[in-house]
């Protein structure tokens, strides 16, 4: 199979077709010229007269969407594809199914925050859900190694953007909706509609898998054949479960068979993913003992509440989370098994919900002895803004601002007695931040080793 059409001008190479989509925020129209310079041999596109191969259409998103069908239409027919949206969640659930159905020798792929994987990372996306011709590229690469089983993260941006248009899931997943982007999508019904999208891309045949205890799951619940989750009357049903810093043993009711499961994901959240995942695995007609078995050996996926033991009884926890709700439930699971106090070192993301960032500093301030507030990805945003935000009618005062993300890490580390926890929040597995237009080198994790190191010499 060729993989030669392409939407962004920059990845376009000698004799490749460049397709001129309009999108929200800029047109293909205006690269045209560069795709050219760069080598496309032919041009789609709904206006102009170029000096290569020109193909006028009257819509350029429905000639790509029929172009991939009527390319790709028997491998995506042949290959499982699994869908996962939600506000918080999607990545661990995505990974929990990727290491899991792997680990019981049905190959599988993953598409999303972590990358792309086939037998471990392949490479860094710069999207959770990546451009269209990116989505087919992946899809053909695993099909033609043998991964015939796809797991891809959906994220409401992706769906509105049209990302993953044109390919049909055998499964959909809703993990949750708490607010997010709503910068973008204005309110929570808009974003839940924008989620609702993948559920509308269901096979015929299709299966949904819907997080019941959730406020919005009805939005969710009309698509496919339905699977529920929750500790809610549900199909994957979670009966009580306990916990330590270490590991989550919890009872799950599954097809009218209580299981008790253990796993090495801490926190009542991540039995939410890990029951998703335990649908889908019963759904493909796995036995309970083999679930039972793969999930005792899974880990969650790196920055996703990743522990480092530290002096003094003290544990480093880091972890992405990056909204009001995941912010809460970090804390207070962090809460569960901390002796001594809790501390917080986070940042809000620039150029996005500027609503939700004095939300978090309450939550943070409230929950904690004390939070540092600091940077994540300024963007293009003034980070002086971006404080003041951080601190809008927020009444706790036990906060300080440290612009320096490393110095509020190390700030972080030292104010740690004996039986503290210190929770490093929003940037979880990444390895750099986006200022402007740089992406600068920088891991919570290697700063918090390398400290740790430096500290021990």
């Amino acid at each position: 199979m060729r993989n030669y059409i392409k939407t962004d001008s920059r990845k376009v190479i000698q004799g490749d077709i460049f397709v001129a989509l309009k999108g929200i925020l800029s047109d293909g129209h205006d690269y045209i010229e560069q795709a050219i310079s760069n080598g496309a041999s032919l041009i789609v596109c709904e206006h102009g007269n170029y000096p290569v191969e020109t193909l006028i259409v009257n819509d350029t998103r429905e000639y790509l969407i029929n172009k991939f069908k009527e390319e790709y239409k028997s491998i995506i027919e042949e290959m499982t594809i699994i869908g996962i949206t939600g506000t918080n969640g999607k990545t661990t659930t995505s990974y929990l199914l990727y290491e899991s159905l792997n680990k019981l020798n049905k190959k599988t792929s993953y598409v999303g925050t972590l990358g792309f994987y086939l037998d471990g990372k392949v490479k860094n996306l710069n999207n959770s859900t990546p451009d269209i011709t990116d989505i087919y590229d992946f899809l053909i690469e695993s099909y033609n190694k043998g991964y015939k089983t796809m797991v891809i993260e959906a994220s409401s941006q992706g769906l509105s953007y049209g990302r993953l248009d044109s390919i049909e899931f055998d499964y959909a997943i809703f993990t949750n909706l708490t607010q997010d982007h709503l910068d973008y999508h204005k309110t929570m019904e808009n974003y839940a509609y924008a989620k609702q999208l993948l559920f509308k891309k269901l096979k015929k045949d299709g299966v949904s898998i819907i997080n019941i205890d959730d406020g919005y799951h009805k939005y969710f619940d009309l698509f496919g054949n339905k699977i529920t989750y929750g500790f809610n009357n549900s199909d994957i049903m979670l009966i009580e479960y306990s916990l330590n810093k270490n590991f989550t043993t919890v009872d799950i009711k599954i097809e009218n068979q209580i299981v008790k499961i253990k796993t090495n994901l801490i926190g009542k959240f991540n039995l939410y993913n890990i029951s998703a995942a335990i649908a889908i695995l019963k759904n493909m007609k796995f036995t309970n003992k083999q679930i039972v078995d793969v999930i005792a050996v899974l880990s969650p996926p790196e920055g996703r509440m990743e522990k480092i033991e530290y002096k003094n009884n003290n544990l480093i926890i880091i972890d992405y989370a990056h909204t009001p709700d995941s912010i809460e439930k970090s804390i207070n699971i962090a809460r569960q098994f901390t002796k001594g106090d809790i501390y917080v070192v986070f940042g809000c993301t620039g150029e996005r919900d500027r609503s939700k960032r004095p939300i978090m500093t309450q939550i943070a301030t409230t929950l904690s002895k004390k939070a540092i507030l600091t940077i994540d990805d300024p963007h293009n945003e003034n980070i002086d803004d971006i404080f003041k935000d951080m601190i809008d009618g927020v009444y706790n005062n036990n906060y300080e601002i440290c612009t320096d993300r490393k110095e509020a890490i190390i700030k972080g580390i030292n104010e740690l007695e004996k039986d503290d926890t210190l929770l490093i929040l929003g940037k979880g597995h990444e390895e750099f931040i986006i200022k402007g237009n740089e992406r600068i080198p920088f891991s919570d994790k290697e700063e918090v080793l390398n400290y740790i190191k430096d500290t021990n010499d």
